[in-house]
C-alpha cells in the first residue's frame, strides 16, 4: 500500500473518531489488530459495543467508500468483532458493526457519511 493511501487512510480514521465523539461515542480503541485482521474504531454508545470500518476516498461522494464494503468485508469485519468480544469476555455485550464513509474533495474539504449497522446490507 502507498504511503499516500496510508496517509489518506489515517486521516479519514482521525476524522471518524472526532465524528464519533463529537455525537456521544466513547472511543475504546483505535487500529486493534489480531492476526484476523484489524478493526480501525472500537467505541462505546450508550450500552452498544460498535466497531467501526472507516473508508477514505478522494470522490465528489461517499458512495464510492460505501460500495467498497463488500459482502466478504461484512464477513471479515463480523468476525473480526466476534474475536474482540471472545478476547475481553464481551460474548453477552450488545454490538453492532458501523461504517463511516469518508469523500475528500478536490478543494480538501471532506463530507462524511455515519451508516450504522452494516450488517444488514446486501
Amino acid at each position: 500500500m502507498s504511503s499516500a493511501k496510508i496517509t489518506l487512510g489515517k486521516h479519514g480514521e482521525r476524522l471518524a473518531a472526532h465524528h464519533l465523539m463529537t455525537r456521544g461515542y466513547t472511543i475504546l480503541n483505535t487500529n486493534w489488530r489480531c492476526q484476523l485482521g484489524e478493526i480501525d474504531i472500537i467505541a462505546q454508545y450508550d450500552q452498544i459495543l460498535v466497531f467501526v470500518e472507516v473508508r477514505t476516498r478522494h470522490a465528489p461522494t461517499p458512495d464510492m467508500a460505501f460500495e467498497s464494503i463488500t459482502r466478504r468485508k461484512q464477513d471479515k469485519l463480523a468476525t473480526l468483532a466476534e474475536t474482540y468480544l471472545n478476547q475481553h469476555e464481551l460474548e453477552n455485550q450488545s454490538w453492532r458493526i458501523d461504517v463511516i464513509a469518508i469523500a475528500v474533495l478536490p478543494n480538501g474539504k471532506t463530507i462524511i457519511e455515519h451508516a450504522e449497522d452494516a450488517l444488514g446490507w446486501t
